[in-house]
C-alpha cells in the first residue's frame, strides 16, 4: 500500500481532495469547543468537520481563527440539516442555499472576507426523494456560485445514492468502524467514486468495543491504543475517519497513526469483526431511513 501521512490526500472525482484525516467536533460547545478545536489545528490536524445540528460553527470558525493557521491551510467541512422527521416544510433550492450561506458566515469568525466552504454535506436523507432532490439542488446551486467547493451527503443508503440527480456526490459521510463496515455502501460509493467519511470511527469509546479481545490483541501487537488500531483500520480502509476529543492529550494521540502499519493477518481479524446492523453505536441506519 502507498504510504500514508498527516498531509495525505483522498481525491475526489471532481479534481477536489480531502485530507485523510479529520478532526470531529460534535459535542464540542463554547469554550471547549474553541479550544478542542484551536488546539487540533496548531498540532497538526488539517480537517475540521461540524455541522449545523451540532448549533457550533461559530466555535469552530472562533478555534480556527484563534489557532492563526491560514485559511487556505485548513479545510473545512459542514452538514446542511434537513427538515425534522414528519414535518412538512418544503424549501426552494434558493432557501437550501442562503441557509447553507449562513454556515459560511458562522464558521468565519476572522473577518478575513474568505468566506467558502470546502465541504458542505446534506446531514441525513430525510423527508423523502422529492425532498432530497430540491436540497442537492440547493448547494449544487451554492457549489456552482463558488463559495462551497465540494458537495456531498451524510447518511445516504444505496437506494438514496441512485436516485439522486447530477452531480455525483463527492462525499457520502456514514458511521464505519470494525463492527459496523456498511459494505453494500461502500462497495458502490467506491464503484462511483464517491470517497466515504467514518463517524464514530472510535466507537464512541464504548468500553464492550474497546475490550473485545481481538481489537486488544493487535494493539498489544504493536505496542499502540486501541484508539490508535482503529483508526487505523479505517485509514488503511481508504476511509477518512473524523475522530473527536476534547482533551489536548487526547487530540495529539489520535493522529499518531503514521509510525506503524497493520499486517494482512490484523485486517483480516478487524474486517471478521463486522456485525452488520447489529454493531451500530449512532443509532442511524441508513437501511431503514426514508425512501
Amino acid at each position: 500500500m502507498s504510504e500514508i501521512t498527516l498531509q495525505s490526500r483522498v481525491k475526489f472525482h471532481t479534481g477536489g481532495a480531502m485530507p485523510r484525516l479529520g478532526f470531529g467536533s460534535g459535542g464540542l460547545k463554547e469554550q471547549t469547543g474553541i479550544d478542542a478545536v484551536e488546539h487540533a489545528l496548531k498540532v497538526g490536524y488539517l480537517m475540521v468537520d461540524t455541522a449545523q445540528q451540532y448549533q457550533n460553527e461559530q466555535e469552530v470558525g472562533t478555534g480556527i481563527a484563534k489557532s492563526g493557521v491560514p485559511r487556505e491551510s485548513i479545510y473545512i467541512c459542514t452538514k446542511w440539516q434537513p427538515p425534522p422527521e414528519g414535518s412538512h416544510i418544503r424549501l426552494t433550492p434558493e432557501e437550501v442555499r442562503d441557509e447553507a450561506r449562513e454556515s459560511v458566515l458562522r464558521l468565519d469568525q476572522s473577518g478575513s472576507g474568505k468566506e467558502y466552504l470546502d465541504l458542505m454535506l446534506i446531514h441525513h436523507p430525510r423527508p423523502d426523494a422529492e425532498g432530497r432532490e430540491t436540497f442537492w439542488a440547493g448547494l449544487a446551486l451554492a457549489q456552482k456560485e463558488g463559495w462551497v467547493k465540494d458537495i456531498g451527503v451524510s447518511n445516504f443508503n444505496v437506494k438514496h445514492l441512485e436516485a439522486l440527480p447530477a452531480p455525483l456526490p463527492a462525499v457520502n459521510q456514514i458511521e464505519l468502524h470494525p463492527w459496523c463496515q456498511q459494505r453494500e455502501i461502500v462497495d458502490y460509493c467506491r464503484k462511483k467514486g464517491i470517497a466515504l467519511q467514518a463517524f464514530c470511527p472510535l466507537v464512541r469509546i464504548r468500553k464492550d468495543k474497546f475490550e473485545d479481545p481481538v481489537v486488544v490483541k493487535i494493539a498489544k501487537k504493536h505496542d499502540r491504543g486501541v484508539a490508535h488500531v482503529l483508526l487505523r483500520w479505517s485509514l488503511q480502509k481508504g476511509f477518512v475517519p473524523i475522530p473527536k476529543a476534547s482533551s489536548p492529550a487526547r487530540i495529539e494521540s489520535n493522529k499518531a497513526l503514521y509510525d506503524f502499519e497493520l499486517d494482512d493477518e490484523d485486517m483480516k481479524e478487524l474486517d471478521g469483526l463486522d456485525q452488520g446492523a447489529a454493531g451500530r453505536i449512532s443509532g442511524i441506519d441508513p437501511a431503514t431511513l426514508p425512501e
